[in-house]
């Protein structure tokens, strides 16, 4: 008698996935600037109220620049997939759980700069979200993987693990770092994450490419 075979596994296209990831980053970072309230003081003190609330800008600006990478780095691994399947369709929810959450913390964070024992817990609490994030694109592309997701194309394979190397990996380690300095110093913690959230957005790997092509 042949061997039983276990159950196939089930093939889902991947056009859903991508419009209902793209329409939640979309909403998450539209919710972003929603955050921002308009300064409740008489026109002649705007200009002086508008400069005061620069913490907020700068927590908008990193969570923006933030979700934008999640997002490319999203829609080039799920681009690289022949196709996906149940597991990395719950995987790919709990990445837009955390990205649709971000805008709360970064409203803690820039609410309670200046208040020091509160801007710690907010800087961690921020950075902690960060990191899930980062680790659930981790944990996608690893998925894929050892799923076969990537079809037989190495190439594709070769691309995710140099992202993992180049870009996740140091983002994963740059958030757990700006979490622990966080606790000694908020502004160091807000730091790190600017400077990742640029370094992630703009990968200093592709502009150096880049520039040595046109040199």
């Amino acid at each position: 008698m042949a061997a039983q075979q276990g159950p196939a596994k089930i093939k889902h296209k991947k056009n859903r996935l991508e419009a209902f990831s793209d329409g939640v980053f979309a909403i998450a970072i539209t919710l972003l600037v929603l955050e921002i309230a308009v300064p409740a003081v008489k026109g002649e003190h705007l200009l002086s109220e508008l400069l005061h609330e620069w913490p907020v800008y700068l927590a908008y600006f990193i969570s923006f620049m933030t979700i934008g990478a999640v997002w490319m780095e999203h829609s080039a691994l799920v681009d690289a997939l022949d196709y996906i399947d149940g597991v990395f369709m719950r995987l790919n929810l709990v990445l837009l759980l955390f990205c649709a959450f971000l805008p709360f913390p970064t409203r803690i964070m820039s609410e309670f700069a200046g208040d020091v024992p509160g801007e710690r817990v907010a800087v961690v609490f921020y950075g902690l979200v960060l990191l899930m994030m980062t680790l659930m694109l981790l944990i996608m592309g690893r998925h894929a993987e050892n799923g076969g997701l990537f079809g037989d194309d190495l190439d594709d394979e070769r691309k995710e693990k140099a992202r993992v190397k180049y870009q996740l990996l140091p983002g994963l380690i740059a958030y757990i770092a700006g979490g622990a300095l966080g606790l000694l110093s908020p502004k160091l913690g807000v730091i790190i994450y600017l400077l990742i959230a640029i370094y992630l957005a703009i990968p200093i790997r592709d502009v150096t490419r880049l520039y040595q092509k046109r040199a």
